[in-house]
């Protein structure tokens, strides 16, 4: 049976990580969790480990994406099989773990992305719907795949893919969405979608509030080109 880590970057997150490790326990008691907290300043560290949970601690903020590689390096070092990638702010619902792992094996696929927008009543504003969009629109465009949730943060990787993404430039500190999708389709992995359940967040602040949408665009216009530009 394949050896499974939970990876969950945190910044600031005291209010619901312990929710969210509950869940997980309930949902998943078998499974490892690791909390990546990213430069937390608050109670997020105390309390994941007082529940039991891994704890990967940096000293100041990486950035999400820096977060996560931390906990691929982590899942290679501790010989992981597979990893699931969650958000701490409660938003996933880990009672869909189970559907992520169902989807790996029937499509064999290296990744699966949890959608909140196949049969869901999920709405998303308007400002993050265009982005989605329009960012779909061009993986489809590259890839031939009809992604709808580029920007989940709710997905399984198996080994081969976060190796490839645990060193080096293969994964940037920010924003790991569009751009990722297209880079492991480049890189022959196959990437599906399944259903699951999403709540907008309960507390603390979104890294897509404010101004932070059009950043984000900008920049994965960005990351877009380079992946599209890239030889290797």
């Amino acid at each position: 049976m394949d050896k499974t880590l939970i990876i969950i970057p945190a910044f600031n997150e005291e209010k619901s990580i312990g929710t969210v490790i509950g869940k997980i326990r309930q949902a998943s008691p078998a499974m490892d969790v690791l909390v990546v907290s990213d430069g937390s300043t608050d109670n997020t560290v105390g309390i994941s480990r007082g529940l039991g949970a891994d704890v990967i601690s940096h000293a100041f903020n990486l950035g999400y994406g820096g977060a996560l590689q931390s906990g691929f390096r982590f899942a290679l070092k501790k010989n992981y099989d597979t990893v699931i990638t969650m958000d701490a702010d409660g938003q996933h619902d880990p009672a869909y773990i189970e559907a992520l792992l169902a989807a790996r094996a029937e499509y064999n696929a290296n990744v699966v992305i949890g959608t909140r927008f196949i049969g869901g009543q999920y709405k998303a504003g308007i400002l993050k719907s265009v982005g989605i969009y329009i960012f779909s629109t061009i993986i489809r465009l590259y890839t031939g795949k009809r992604i709808t949730d580029p920007t989940s943060g709710f997905q399984l990787l198996d080994k081969a893919v976060f190796s490839y993404l645990s060193y080096g430039d293969n994964f940037p500190l920010d924003y790991p969405d569009a751009n990722m999708i297209m880079l492991l389709h480049k890189k022959k992995f196959t990437i599906v979608e399944t259903p699951v359940k999403m709540a907008t967040r309960a507390d603390g602040v979104s890294m897509h509030s404010g101004i932070k949408p059009l950043i984000y665009m900008v920049r994965m216009f960005l990351a877009i080109i380079m992946v599209i530009l890239r030889k290797d």
